[in-house]
């Protein structure tokens, strides 16, 4: 039986906020892959929804909690807004890498924000990490295998190891006792740091060698 959950502001009160932005973002890059693909406005809307939603649910179904956009419709709303205005949008407007900058400013919101409620339901600290990288990391990689495009977590340079740094800076300053908001806004920054790096300078971890 799972312990009652702590209120998100009590754990950081950035993790709604986080919580929001990383959806918005996320949804946006599912958008704009539907827009380098051409598709139509129901292709936006579903690559917007699978991509903002899809971390969250694997991470609510793992940790026992209620799947949140089934609960609270505001999550959809932003998710078919964002994915309506990228549509609406001249392909112009987006330069070639928005779509990899959206994802890092989602990689690193989400990140803490999933390991936040993983401890509010009291999951310890090692899996609630993990959580965070879920949370993080899933939503692109259901964006890239419906999109029929290599997965993100497939390419050289530095993804997964972005959100679990953030994911990790945050569960460890926060067990540590440090006063909020600073663990939330010390993991996020090091997470898309980490991430805009890989992005900027093609930062990669060493391959393996037979």
């Amino acid at each position: 039986m799972h312990p009652l959950p702590l209120p998100l502001p009590t754990i950081s009160p950035l993790l709604p906020w986080l919580d929001m932005a990383g959806l918005a973002v996320f949804a946006a890059s599912g958008a704009l892959q539907a827009a380098r693909a051409r598709q139509t406005i129901i292709t936006f809307c579903f690559f917007a929804c699978a991509t903002g939603t899809g971390g969250g649910t694997t991470r609510d179904l793992l940790i026992g909690a209620p799947v949140f956009w089934l609960h609270d419709p505001v999550p959809i709303a932003i998710c078919l807004g964002v994915a309506a205005l990228v549509f609406l949008t001249p392909r112009r407007w987006w330069p070639e890498r928005a779509l990899d900058w959206f994802d890092a400013i989602g990689l690193a919101a989400y990140a803490v924000y999933g390991a936040g409620k993983a401890l509010g339901y009291g999951i310890p600290f090692l899996p609630a990490m993990v959580m965070g990288v879920v949370s993080a990391t899933m939503g692109g990689i259901i964006r890239d295998m419906v999109a029929g495009v290599p997965s993100i977590i497939l390419r050289p340079e530095l993804y997964v190891t972005a959100a679990a740094l953030a994911s990790g800076l945050f569960v460890t300053l926060t067990v540590a006792g440090l006063p909020a908001p600073l663990p939330a806004m010390i993991a996020a920054l090091a997470g898309f740091s980490l991430r805009a790096a890989a992005i900027a300078r093609g930062l990669a971890l060493p391959a393996y060698r037979e």
